[in-house]
């Protein structure tokens, strides 16, 4: 018992006492093949840096919420993409375009490569917050 009591006690002292939960709404899902991938980065990491928080859920067409968990408050940016091949990673072309579906917070302008992390940064509060990041998928 006192194991159990020790494991709680160091669990909590693990997760930070500003954490929040981000949930972000992903849309314009195409199909329900694979997983919706969600990294929570901050601007040094953004966007395909090693981002410090992550969470996926089942791709479900339409729109699914990813809830990603323990993320301190400040200011971050999401950088979403659909799985649709398991592969664990977002797949890119001979000429380094995307071959899945992808998208980021705020849903920035993209011209020749991701946005700037500003275009794309939210502010999250010790309460939490929700962020809207719509899908795009390269042509056919």
């Amino acid at each position: 018992m006192k194991a159990v009591w020790l494991f709680a006690c160091v669990a909590l002292l693990s997760v930070p006492a500003d954490a929040a939960e981000v949930q972000v709404l992903v849309s314009g899902i195409r199909n329900d093949r694979g997983v919706i991938a969600v990294a929570i980065c901050d601007k040094a990491s953004f966007p395909a840096g090693a981002c410090p928080y992550h969470a996926t859920a089942p791709a479900k067409a339409g729109e699914v919420t990813v809830i990603v968990t323990n993320v301190p408050a400040g200011t971050w940016a999401a950088a979403v993409f659909h799985d649709e091949s398991g592969a664990g990673k977002l797949e890119f072309s001979l000429f380094g375009a995307p071959k899945q579906g992808f998208g980021f917070s705020r849903d920035p302008a993209m011209r020749f490569g991701p946005p700037n992390f500003f275009d794309a940064a939210f502010s999250l509060s010790v309460s939490g917050g929700q962020v809207i990041a719509p899908l795009h998928y390269p042509p056919p």
